[in-house]
């Protein structure tokens, strides 16, 4: 740095007038730019310090001009990035916080555990957020912060993140399509949202099944979700003598969908949820809730993957719909979808679903 500009910089700061002050500012900040070789620990530390300290002296207007200008510096005056990400103005705090490589974890917990939403989106688009970041982002932030996180593929999320995510849009709808839509959402969570996002999402996640590598739906399922049944409720007062006399069916091979068929017409409500979860090979919780909600586009999936014929599907639909108005017509319509409906994407989206009841027995063993 040449001594004559130096001291002609120093001196001015001895001056009282905001504008002249302003023009050391720029001053300093120019030499930082040309300066042959800015990351000499002397003269950065330099920089730094007279850089802070002006900044904090100056309206907002000059410190927005100068976080923009020094948002992207490679070095960058550490001090000076610290001070600007912490300003209470977002116009000052953006530059800095969505682009600033200087900024540590350290410094970018700080700033997402004390400052406000504008804040938490401006990290959230940075081109890579860390994991115990992203989890702050999250606990912190409201719907359209944590919508950024998700939609910036650079931010991390842990496995436990993930699933806060997933639990937290089961609450609030504006979330689901960004929680679907992120790419690296772990497949089986996923598949965990059907039951949650309206029809036009969930054909989002059948067309993402259906790209789905065997070796990564393999891997996916391998990994599982903990305490996947936790909210899933008390089975029934009737269920364990159901269960006693399914078993006694199917010892019988008694076990036919025309029978299941015969059960749900019948009112043997759960007598037939426990046989479809014997034929379908799903949990009694997922195959109640698609019962329960009329969930005829679910119910087709689980009949696709066990290769029960359309005809019974439409007397399921029926059944189910009895009550409905044009029961009829919209059974014919859940027809032509489970026309439709290939095969192979409906096992494995009834693999995900398996998952349930492969970790609710693990649990009850």
């Amino acid at each position: 740095m040449p001594t004559t500009k130096l001291h002609d910089l120093i001196a001015l700061a001895q001056e009282p007038s905001s504008s002249r002050r302003r023009e050391l500012l720029r001053g300093v900040t120019d030499l930082f730019f040309t300066a042959a070789d800015p990351r000499a620990t002397s003269e950065m530390s330099l920089f730094d310090d007279i850089m802070t300290q002006l900044a904090g002296e100056m309206e907002e207007a000059v410190r927005i001009e100068l976080a923009q200008r020094i948002g992207g510096a490679e070095p960058a005056p550490v001090g000076l990035v610290r001070t600007l990400a912490q300003d209470a103005s977002i116009a000052v705090a953006s530059p800095v916080l969505q682009n600033s490589t200087a900024l540590t974890d350290e410094d970018l917990l700080s700033v997402a555990q004390t400052r406000g939403q504008d804040h938490l989106r401006a990290i959230s688009r940075r081109a890579v957020v860390s994991e115990a970041v992203s989890e702050v982002i999250v606990k912190r932030g409201d719907d359209v912060t944590v919508g950024a996180l998700l939609a910036n593929e650079g931010a991390r999320l842990s496995r436990e993140t993930h699933e806060a995510v997933i639990d937290r849009a089961a609450e609030n709808p504006a979330l689901q399509e960004a929680v679907i839509t992120r790419q690296s959402l772990p497949i089986d969570l996923l598949n965990e949202m059907y039951f949650i996002v309206e029809a036009r999402l969930r054909d989002r996640i059948l067309a993402r099944n259906a790209e789905l590598d065997p070796a990564a739906l393999d891997a996916a399922l391998a990994v599982g979700r903990k305490q996947v049944a936790a909210r899933d409720g008390t089975l029934p007062p009737d269920y364990e003598d159901a269960e006693r006399a399914i078993r006694v069916m199917k010892a019988r091979g008694a076990i036919t969908p025309p029978v299941l068929a015969s059960m749900l017409r019948n009112g043997e409500t759960t007598r037939f949820l426990v046989a479809l979860c014997e034929l379908a090979d799903i949990d009694f919780h997922t195959a109640r809730r698609i019962l329960e909600r009329h969930e005829l586009d679910a119910l087709s999936i689980v009949c696709k993957a066990a290769d029960f014929d359309r005809s019974l599907y439409l007397t399921f639909a029926v059944l189910i719909l009895d009550r409905e108005d044009n029961a009829m017509g919209r059974a014919r319509e859940y027809g032509a979808l489970y026309e439709a409906l290939p095969r192979e994407a409906a096992q494995r989206t009834i693999r995900f679903w398996r998952l349930r009841r492969q970790t609710g027995d693990v649990a009850a063993a």
